[in-house]
């Protein structure tokens, strides 16, 4: 038997060669895999390939189409987040769907996460408009040791970032909409641990929120007008997940109007999002273009758990991150 056909897919927008090229050196190492070029006839290129590996789950839907009727029997996507991916579509063309877990990811998640929280907490943006103004020992900080950080979605993400502010000494609320495996409760130990119907009071009551949720009609503008308006005029904003979990409009008048005190946005209602927006530009908002994740070892993982994936595709063994439907 022939190695397996794969087809890689790049990002319609990085370029293979900044920041990815792990996963196409290892595909085409392992399998007779072939580079997609969006340029070129669609059809030609996937007539005869089995399996596209998609880099972030950015195959169009005029791909998809094209992708069944070439014979494409799996799509492995490189994301966790399924908001932008044609689930549908691929599942009813009778394509198997496979995206990357969660815990792929979630160290660098949580690392980002801990990055804003201690950014915003000691001033870095006014601190950095002093230096370069020539003003010393004027920006004043805030030590993280006993401040509540509220995590809205304990799954691998959340509860990486409850250890790494746990270790800084910070009191975690917890929401989750299942219940949590008793051991991690014992390692993390959690202050609070709640459901849905906690969430308005764990906002209230924290210093710090985070999200940490997958984008789906029930959880769009979760942080909406209302619950931004409980939060403190202390209290900060992180967000390494999705845009769509907060009402951007009412998150970006809390802020222009010092209802709260600062954000860390690493991920936006619209991406790319409107980079001159003035909200942007405040010296207690850090932003990032959502690049978080992107670490060399959250690709790394990603690429090798695609690796494994499509090996027990050709083994005829169950897949792992299989989806069935939209999430």
């Amino acid at each position: 038997m022939g190695k397996l056909k794969v087809s890689y897919l790049p990002h319609p927008i990085i370029s293979v060669e900044e920041r990815h090229q792990y996963l196409p050196e290892i595909l085409l190492k392992e399998f007779d895999t072939e580079i997609f070029d969006r340029s070129k006839d669609w059809p030609s290129q996937l007539t005869g390939r089995e399996v596209i590996v998609d880099l972030g789950g950015n195959i169009e839907p005029e791909l998809v189409d094209v992708a069944a009727e070439a014979g494409i029997k799996y799509v492995q996507v490189q994301t966790n987040g399924l908001d932008h991916v044609e689930v549908e579509r691929i599942i009813e063309k009778g394509m198997i769907l496979a995206h990357c877990p969660g815990h792929l990811s979630s160290v660098s998640l949580a690392e980002g996460a801990m990055m804003f929280i201690l950014m915003l907490a000691h001033d870095y943006g006014n601190a950095t408009d002093q230096f370069y103004a020539g003003t010393v020992f004027s920006a004043n900080g805030l030590e993280v040791e006993g401040r509540t950080l509220t995590i809205v979605g304990f799954g691998a993400s959340g509860q990486q970032l409850a250890r790494r502010a746990k270790a800084f000494g910070m009191r975690i609320n917890a929401i989750d909409v299942r219940p949590i495996e008793q051991e991690i409760l014992d390692e993390i130990q959690p202050d609070f641990l709640g459901g849905p119907e906690d969430l308005d009071g764990a906002v209230e009551d924290c210093d710090f929120l985070s999200v940490h949720l997958h984008l789906t009609e029930e959880t769009r503008h979760i942080i909406n007008r209302k619950r931004i308006a409980l939060l403190k005029p202390t209290s900060y904003v992180i967000n390494v997940a999705r845009g769509g979990l907060i009402d951007e409009d009412a998150l970006y008048d809390a802020l222009r109007d010092k209802k709260i005190a600062g954000a860390g946005l690493d991920a936006f209602a619209k991406e790319p999002p409107e980079f001159d927006s003035p909200v942007y530009k405040l010296p207690n908002v850090i932003v990032q273009p959502h690049t978080v994740a992107g670490t060399d070892g959250t690709m790394r993982k990603r690429a090798d758990f695609a690796v494994e994936n499509l090996k027990r595709y050709s083994d005829g063994k169950e897949l792992e991150g299989q989806i069935f439907k939209r999430l």
